[in-house]
């Protein structure tokens, strides 16, 4: 390995040692995190390996590999191609995560609902849901499912799948990391890095009280986006607009990466 590998290696372990390390040492412990583990559970990418530093092809993969791969690299071109083609929607609010646990007997986490089991049900009732990425719809309650006005698949998502999308948004880090180390690591960590961002975004604005949980990578403390009132929807929907700007260059950066790997 040359220094100048060895260089790009090490300073990608830096770059992403603030995230992985405290979520190891949470591990080791025990303790589990509300916000951050899903980075690591839901996305099953392991954390040695998002700290492994890998070029991209052909500097790094093998033909066999990029071979196995064709259905999802042309899968996944495709269902990026549909989404950068469709106009931002920031109307949904965040509704999903409130969806999730609509007359629930048990919620998705150990914490308590900010507003309680029936104001939450009330905010439900009285907005329109809109989710368009299926799983997040796959979560919903069974009687909040006929409330979302749109009822995607699993095998329709480039019909619904659209750019101001949180959880498309954090999915960009599942195709690039999908395709490792076909798809460098520089790549992967830009994904990664605005996905953790858009983690905490979507937890805030979740019925979820987190009360005392500190957000990683700065110790910064939780605090709710009320959308449930008029300015945090408004909050909401700025920081919708934000994201959408920044994943935009990354699914475009993505899409060449897959054309580039076309057989």
């Amino acid at each position: 390995m040359d220094s100048a590998t060895t260089d790009r290696g090490q300073a990608h372990a830096a770059r992403l040692a603030p995230y992985v390390e405290p979520h190891l040492a949470r591990r080791r412990d025990g303790i589990t995190h509300p916000v951050h583990d899903f980075l690591f559970t839901y996305y099953s990418f392991s954390p040695s390996k998002l700290m492994t530093w890998e070029p991209g092809w052909p500097a790094s993969g093998t033909p066999l590999l990029l071979a196995k791969h064709q259905d999802m690299i042309r899968s996944t071109l495709s269902l990026l191609r549909a989404t950068a083609s469709r106009p931002a929607q920031f109307g949904c609010f965040g509704l999903h995560e409130w969806a999730m646990v609509y007359q629930a007997d048990e919620t998705r986490h150990p914490q308590p609902l900010r507003l309680g089991g029936a104001a939450t049900d009330t905010v439900v009732e009285s907005h329109r849901i809109t989710c368009s990425h299926f799983d997040a719809f796959r979560f919903f309650t069974p009687p909040a499912t006929p409330l979302n006005s749109l009822q995607p698949g699993r095998d329709d998502r480039a019909a619904y799948e659209q750019p101001a999308c949180l959880h498309g948004t954090m999915d960009l880090y599942k195709h690039a990391f999908r395709l490792w180390p076909l798809v460098g690591s520089d790549l992967v960590a830009d994904a990664f890095e605005l996905a953790w961002e858009v983690r905490i975004t979507d937890m805030r604005a979740a019925p979820y009280d987190l009360t005392g949980v500190r957000l990683d990578p700065g110790g910064d403390p939780w605090s709710p986006i009320r959308i449930e009132t008029p300015e945090g929807k408004q909050e909401y929907a700025a920081a919708q607009r934000t994201y959408a700007e920044r994943a935009r260059p990354l699914r475009s950066r993505l899409v060449d990466a897959c054309e580039s790997l076309i057989e």
